[in-house]
């Protein structure tokens, strides 16, 4: 057996430890970590309208809010908006098309002036706006948070994950040469896909 080598102890001379030490400031709390325990949030209130998930608003006639592309892919598709819409719920239903649609429709020039004869159907009734701006995702979003009794038609994927946030509100697509629904509770009749 060999002989072992001893090497050299460096601990052997004692450190000072230095002023900025993060184990000198283990008892204290700095400012930057009490921040988020003192903010406060803000919870919306629920509406009325709501029993647990079902909007008790919702029934005959129902109020569909319709998006500038849910015309467009209904034309594709060759539906007729307020028979298809009767089809899909079983009972009457008065179309909406707001201010902001409109405009968004009359921007998209002669391409789709065939939509924009349809949304001036005397069927869907004109919802006025009197917020700044002409953003229909924006609008529509905003005018169901405040009402809670309409259906929103479009196949905006932006828009639908935007409004699934919103409890309540049911949302009616385009799908296989048809209109379907989600989230409309069983009790008012609408069809299970």
């Amino acid at each position: 057996m060999g002989k072992m080598k001893k090497t050299k102890k460096f601990g052997a001379v004692k450190r000072m430890i230095q002023a900025s030490d993060p184990r000198l400031n283990k008892g204290k709390v700095t400012e930057e970590k009490a921040k988020p325990e003192t903010e406060v949030r803000h919870v919306d209130k629920p509406s009325s309208a709501l029993f647990f998930r079902y909007n008790t608003q919702l029934g005959p006639p129902y109020h569909v809010l319709i998006d500038t592309n849910f015309i467009n892919f209904s034309i594709r598709n060759k539906l007729d908006i307020c028979s298809s819409m009767l089809d899909t719920l079983y009972a009457k239903c008065t179309p909406y098309i707001t201010d902001c649609v409109m405009a968004e429709l009359e921007k998209l020039g002669a391409k789709y002036r065939v939509a924009l004869r349809v949304a001036k159907d005397p069927r869907i009734e004109r919802l006025i706006c009197t917020h700044k701006g002409t953003y229909a995702d924006d609008c529509l979003v905003q005018r169901v948070q405040e009402h809670k009794c309409y259906i929103v038609a479009t196949n905006d994927k932006d828009l639908r994950r935007r409004i699934r946030k919103i409890p309540g509100v049911p949302i009616m697509y385009v799908q296989q040469k048809r209109y379907s629904i989600e989230r409309m509770p069983d009790a008012f009749g609408a069809p299970r896909t």
